[in-house]
C-alpha cells in the first residue's frame, strides 16, 4: 500500500447540504504498530453518509468497524486518506453509557450542552427538551444508579443529541441489553431520528439490526477491513425485527458475511 496524504477536514455546519454529504470517507486507510510492524486494520474505505440518512456499518467481530467510527469522530487519525465531516466534530454514542455516576441525568446532558457553549440559564430547559425527546420526561433528578440499563442508553442519546451535531455516530449502543428493551429502543431511536433528521452512522455486528434501523447496509470484510458490498434497505419504516422482508434480507445479508469469514479463516 503505498502512503497517501493524512487529512481531517472541516466545514461550517450550513454548508453540509451543499456539499451533498453529512460525512466523507475517502480512501481511508489505518494500521497500528511501529514502523515494519505494522498492522492493517483498515484498507482504503471510501463511503458518504448523505444529510439525514442512516447508515448502518456490519462485519465480524475484529474487523475495524469501532476503529473507523473513531476516525470520523476525530479521537484517532487515519494512516492515508481523508474525512470530511462538515459541520464539525460529529457527536459519539458508546456501546457503555459513559454517564458520570455522581450527576444527575439532566446534569449529564447539562454538562454536554455546558461544553457546546449554551449559557447557564438555558441549560435546565434544553435539559428537559431533550429528556422528553427520548421519552424520559421527569428523569431530570434521577440519579444513574436509579435508571435501568434502557433508560441510561436514553440518557446517553439525550446527551449525544445535546453536542448538536447533526452527524451522530453509535458505537453498539445496544449490544448489552435484553431482546425486548433492545427492540423497544429500536423503535425509540427510528423516531427521534426521523424527528430531528440527524444524520446516523451505526455499528453493530447484528445483521438483524442493521436491516432493523438502516437505510443503507455497508458491510466490512474481515480484517483489514475493506467495503465487501452495500445492500440498500427500501422497506418502509416503521419496521419490525420479526417482519418477513427484514428476515429475508437478513438472511441474504449473512450468508454473505459468512463468506467473508470463510474467507477470511483460510488466509
Amino acid at each position: 500500500m503505498t502512503p497517501m496524504s493524512t487529512t481531517l477536514l472541516s466545514t461550517p455546519a450550513d454548508e453540509q447540504v451543499e456539499a451533498g454529504y453529512a460525512a466523507r470517507i475517502s480512501h481511508v486507510s489505518k494500521s497500528f504498530g511501529r514502523a515494519g510492524r505494522q498492522q492493517l486494520v483498515l484498507d482504503d474505505i471510501s463511503v458518504d453518509v448523505a444529510p439525514g440518512e442512516f447508515v448502518t456499518l456490519l462485519g465480524a467481530s475484529g474487523c475495524g468497524k469501532s476503529t473507523l467510527l473513531n476516525l470520523v469522530a476525530g479521537l484517532d487519525k487515519p494512516t492515508s486518506g481523508t474525512i470530511d465531516v462538515p459541520g464539525g466534530r460529529a457527536a459519539l454514542m458508546f456501546q457503555e453509557h459513559a454517564l458520570f455516576p455522581w450527576l444527575t441525568a439532566g446534569r449529564n446532558i447539562e454538562l454536554a450542552l455546558k461544553m457546546r457553549g449554551l449559557p447557564k440559564s438555558e441549560r435546565r430547559q434544553e435539559a428537559e427538551r431533550l429528556l422528553e425527546l427520548v421519552r424520559l420526561g421527569g428523569a431530570h433528578g434521577k440519579r444513574v444508579h436509579e435508571l435501568s440499563g434502557g433508560m441510561r442508553q436514553r440518557v446517553a442519546l439525550a446527551r449525544a443529541l445535546a453536542q448538536d451535531s447533526r452527524l451522530l455516530l453509535m458505537d453498539e449502543p445496544f449490544a448489552a441489553l435484553d431482546a425486548i428493551t433492545r427492540d423497544v429502543l429500536h423503535e425509540e431511536l427510528t423516531r427521534v431520528w426521523s424527528e430531528t433528521k440527524v444524520s446516523v452512522l451505526f455499528v453493530t455486528h447484528n445483521v438483524r439490526e442493521a436491516v432493523r434501523l438502516a437505510q443503507r447496509v455497508v458491510l466490512l470484510s474481515s480484517r483489514p477491513g475493506r467495503v465487501a458490498r452495500e445492500w440498500r434497505v427500501d422497506i418502509p419504516q416503521p419496521r419490525r425485527i420479526e417482519d418477513a422482508a427484514v428476515a429475508n434480507l437478513s438472511i441474504e445479508i449473512t450468508e454473505q458475511l459468512r463468506g467473508e469469514i470463510r474467507r477470511h479463516g483460510q488466509h
